[in-house]
C-alpha cells in the first residue's frame, strides 16, 4: 500500500535512548507528547502521539538488538516510492549503506544510510500507515512539520536528496552548520506557543540550540 500522503518527505521518528521513562517524561511535559505500548504491535513497542497522530517510537538502547554504546539520538524516516531503488540510487552518489532495505512486518519496508555529507537517513516505504500529518491538523498539537540537515555542505546535501529521491524533498531545509559540528538531521515541530514551550523544556534542563541562518528548533 502507498503511503497517504506527499512522498519524498520526513513522517516518522524513532527516539533512541538509554532511559525511555526519562526521555518520555521530558517530551511529555515539554510537548504534551502520549507515550504508551501498543498493543497491536506483537512487539509491543512504545510509540507516541501529538493528539489523535501517531508520530514516532521510542526504544531502549539498552536492549541487545541496540550495539553497545550507540549514543542517544533520533532517526529520522524519508517517505519514497520504493526502497530498494531509492537506496541503490543513494549508494551510486556517494552514501554508505548501512542497514540495506528490509520488511519491519507489515508495517513497511526500510533502509538506513549515511548520507555524503555524513548525516544518518532512513528511506520508508510505508504500508497503510501514513506517517505523521502532512499538516499540523489540531491546534495545540505538537505535530512535527519540517525538517533542517545542518552540516558543512548543504548545496552538495541538497543535491544528494534531490538525486536520490527523484525530485526535491518537502517540507526540508539544508543549512551550513558551525565549525566542528556533526552533521545531522532536526526537527521543527510547530508549537502554540514558542516561548513558554522554550521555558519549559530549560527548567526540564533542555539546551537551547540555533542554527547558522537564524532557524531555531
Amino acid at each position: 500500500m502507498t503511503r497517504h500522503g506527499p512522498l519524498n518527505e520526513f513522517c516518522w521518528m524513532d527516539l533512541k535512548t538509554r532511559d525511555p521513562s526519562g526521555t518520555a517524561a521530558f517530551f511529555s511535559a515539554v510537548l504534551g507528547w502520549d507515550f504508551a505500548v501498543d498493543e497491536t504491535d506483537w512487539r509491543r513497542a512504545v510509540v507516541f502521539r501529538a493528539g489523535d497522530h501517531r508520530i514516532g517510537g521510542l526504544s531502549d538502547l539498552a536492549q541487545p538488538v541496540h550495539p553497545p554504546g550507540l549514543p542517544a539520538h533520533v532517526a529520522y524516516y524519508l517517505a519514497v516510492d520504493d526502497v530498494d531503488h531509492r537506496t541503490a540510487v543513494a549508494a551510486e552518489n556517494g552514501a554508505q549503506v548501512l542497514l540495506p532495505p528490509f520488511d519491519a512486518g507489515d508495517q513497511g519496508r526500510i533502509a538506513t544510510l549515511i548520507d555524503p555529507v555524513g548525516a544518518a537517513v532512513s528511506l520508508w516505504r510505508p504500508r497503510g500507515f501514513a506517517g505523521w500529518p502532512v499538516s499540523p491538523p489540531d491546534e495545540g498539537a505538537a505535530i512535527p512539520h519540517h525538517m533542517v540537515l545542518v552540516c558543512a555542505d548543504p548545496e552538495r546535501a541538497r543535491h544528494f536528496y534531490t538525486e536520490m529521491a527523484g525530485a526535491p524533498l518537502a517540507r526540508a531545509t539544508f543549512l551550513e552548520a558551525a565549525p566542528g559540528a556533526a552533521p545531522r538531521w532536526e526537527v521543527s515541530v510547530a508549537v502554540g506557543d514558542p516561548d513558554r514551550v522554550a521555558a519549559r523544556a530549560h527548567e526540564l534542563g533542555g539546551e537551547f540550540v540555533t542554527v547558522t541562518g537564524g532557524a531555531a528548533r
